[in-house]
């Protein structure tokens, strides 16, 4: 005897919003999904660099570490697909989170050492 049950309703569900979710990417430019996800890890970037509203307990510099060092990566590959504009705001605010962490930092990294700073080159 073979299980011929229907599945189950929410199963149905998931496989449709997936679906959605997958039409609604194809749709969208890469520029606009490159930009999202660099301020996604900037707005990361900075509540863990303690820019956010209770840095006492949100800072967190190896974390800021790793998303700054995955943000100037990003800028850096991408840059020359986004466009001037793009480019120079992203490259504006990843140089910002960069000397911030140096600022956070009770023992700041050398120059050319900090976060990011092989994509990107010293930051002082």
């Amino acid at each position: 005897m073979s299980d011929t049950s229907p599945i189950p309703d929410g199963h149905n569900h998931e496989e449709e919003a997936i679906a959605g979710a997958t039409r609604d990417i194809a749709e969208v430019p890469a520029v606009e999904v490159i930009t999202t996800t660099a301020v996604h890890l900037m707005s990361a970037a900075a509540v863990k660099t303690g820019l956010a509203d209770d840095p006492e307990h949100q800072t967190d510099l190896d974390e800021a570490r790793k998303l700054i060092d995955a943000l100037a990566g990003l800028v850096t590959a991408s840059a020359a697909h986004l466009g001037d504009q793009h480019a120079r705001s992203l490259r504006d605010g990843l140089r910002s989170l960069q000397l911030a962490f140096r600022e956070a930092s009770p023992f700041p990294d050398e120059i050319g050492k900090g976060p990011g700073e092989k994509y990107t080159g010293p930051v002082n």
